[in-house]
């Protein structure tokens, strides 16, 4: 529906009838929220949009190359408030800091936030285990592997959000890891480069943020940044599935790339 946000479609459940599995149940919840409580004609239309749009597509699994882009950044943007507000309460707390660092994360149009806060807190009641929403979102979003990075990084940001990572907290995003497709190499490289050494300092380790280590020649650290840069330029991970309004995460992400190898440029002289 051209001139609708990812916001507006997620509160207004659309895409739900043609994505199917948990996320496409979960839209069809708030869908059903969004229409009690008489949005104007805004629901009813994108709900109708919606119908139409299973329609054409035939609806059901489809595989990850079934999906266009623009479901996959609404299931980008379901999954990252699913997974997101089961992270918050794992730990037993949801704190003030992790739900104002879910809002952080997002460009939400004020107008929104009000509704996409009751859309997180749906989320917290829903019953249904975290496995299955991380499971479909990985199928969806397929190799873009990359896409799935940013989705944790968002993770991360919350579950850091209070200060602290608790073991709860670190094996809850160990899983979701693992259902992403992520190695224990690749999440540890992961959880470094947003939370700082495993060894217990703070400071983060710049070969570990790009990948390599100390080992590697200078050649291969370029080389291992400048695929990085590419990799995580914004406009290919929207054009994967990464909704825009996503895009604070992803120029974090570069940022941190960034810095990571101007320390080691300037360790080893490269300038």
């Amino acid at each position: 529906m051209p001139g609708v946000s990812v916001w507006g479609k997620v509160i207004g459940g659309v895409t739900g009838f043609a994505m199917g599995g948990p996320l496409g149940a979960f839209l069809g919840v708030i869908a059903g929220h969004a229409v009690d409580r008489s949005r104007g004609r805004t629901a009813e239309r994108i709900v109708s949009w919606a119908q139409n749009q299973s329609q054409k597509n035939g609806g059901g699994h489809r595989g990850h190359a079934g999906y266009s882009q623009e479901e996959r950044q609404i299931a980008f943007s379901v999954a990252v408030i699913v997974l997101g507000a089961k992270l918050a309460k794992v730990d037993g707390v949801v704190s003030r800091a992790e739900v104002d660092a879910f809002k952080e994360i997002f460009q939400i149009p004020a107008a929104d936030v009000p509704e996409v806060a009751k859309v997180f807190d749906e989320a917290r009641q829903e019953a249904t285990g975290f496995e299955s929403y991380a499971e479909q979102i990985a199928d969806m979003i397929g190799h873009e592997t990359r896409v799935l990075e940013e989705l944790l990084g968002g993770l991360f940001h919350i579950a850091k959000a209070d200060g602290a990572l608790s073991p709860a907290e670190r094996s809850y995003l160990r899983a979701v890891a693992r259902i992403f497709g992520f190695n224990e190499r690749d999440f540890n490289r992961i959880l470094v480069s947003h939370i700082g050494n495993l060894g217990g300092s703070d400071r983060i380790d710049p070969y570990a943020v790009l990948g390599v280590n100390r080992n590697n020649n200078n050649t291969e650290i370029k080389s291992a940044y400048r695929k990085l840069i590419r990799e995580n330029h914004p406009d290919t991970l929207i054009a994967q599935g990464m909704p825009p309004e996503f895009v604070a995460v992803a120029n974090e992400k570069m940022a941190a790339i960034n810095a990571a190898y101007d320390v080691i440029e300037k360790e080893r002289g490269l300038r």
